[in-house]
């Protein structure tokens, strides 16, 4: 699949210096944002581990290869692993080709699966267009069609995390009540996102159930700090919670900690 769709692509977009390429629909993956690979590179750094960056997308690529190859098996490696995947871009359509960092590949497009996804019956419909002589079609009115297909991908991303948020709160509507070992997976100001890790399904800890303590998120290092005791609850960290409740309306859980 990923050589058929990085041959059309060549075949359309690769083309002998001094010529310009045909429009086209590529599926383009930026390399990690500066600043958000700076600070995964700080946190990191706590753990014992180096992240070298440099202007070459194959070097970022080595070393973050190269990291999680040696987190894996630690006790860190679920919350390195998460801020990895946090810290790269997010794939989209264009027709201004940069290439897919995520696989190492200059040329990229979806052509595989025209029933499912409408890019992919552009791009049959482009290679037909010309395999048949026709001339380089409108590129700003591709550019557009393509942004139009990159915002509907969210929108059913969206729908289907929703789907399956709803239907996790109502398999755990009848587990009132009882205590499951999870992982942090995610920190905000008002509370902490636990996954249980016998189901995969996600649940909050409200900010204000953690009474023991002031709690203040800590950005940087990923956290939420007791004010007086200095406790820290940190992505990443394993805790035992209990569900308390289970809203399918609003698609919630809310958990607590398991004494």
């Amino acid at each position: 699949m990923l050589l058929a769709n990085q041959t059309v692509a060549l075949h359309i977009g690769k083309v002998k210096k001094g010529r310009k390429a045909k429009t086209f629909v590529y599926r383009i993956h930026d390399v990690p944002n500066p600043d958000k690979l700076e600070n995964f590179s700080q946190f990191i750094r706590k753990f014992g581990y180096e992240l070298r960056q440099s202007n070459k997308k194959e070097s970022i690529s080595k070393s973050i290869n190269r990291l999680l190859s040696n987190v894996n098996g630690k006790k860190e490696q679920n919350l390195i692993e998460t801020l990895a995947v946090r810290s790269m871009a997010k794939a989209i359509y264009s027709t201004d080709n940069i290439g897919h960092y995520g696989l190492a590949f200059d040329y990229y497009t979806h052509f595989t699966s025209p029933i499912r996804r409408y890019p992919d019956m552009m791009v049959h419909r482009l290679l037909e267009h010309y395999a048949n002589g026709g001339k380089s079609v409108d590129v700003r009115e591709t550019e557009e069609d393509c942004e139009y297909c990159s915002a509907r991908e969210q929108l059913a991303s969206n729908a289907e995390r929703a789907s399956i948020k709803y239907k996790q709160v109502e398999f755990m509507s009848d587990k009132l009540n009882e205590t499951f070992e999870g992982v942090i997976s995610g920190i905000t100001e008002w509370g902490i996102y636990v996954e249980i890790k016998e189901n995969k399904c996600e649940g909050m800890i409200p900010i204000r159930d953690l009474d023991d303590d002031y709690y203040t998120m800590d950005e940087k290092n990923y956290c939420l700090v007791g004010k007086k005791r200095n406790k820290k609850y940190q992505l990443g960290d394993e805790l035992s919670i209990k569900v308390v409740r289970a809203n399918l309306d609003k698609k919630q859980l809310d958990f607590v900690l398991a004494e």
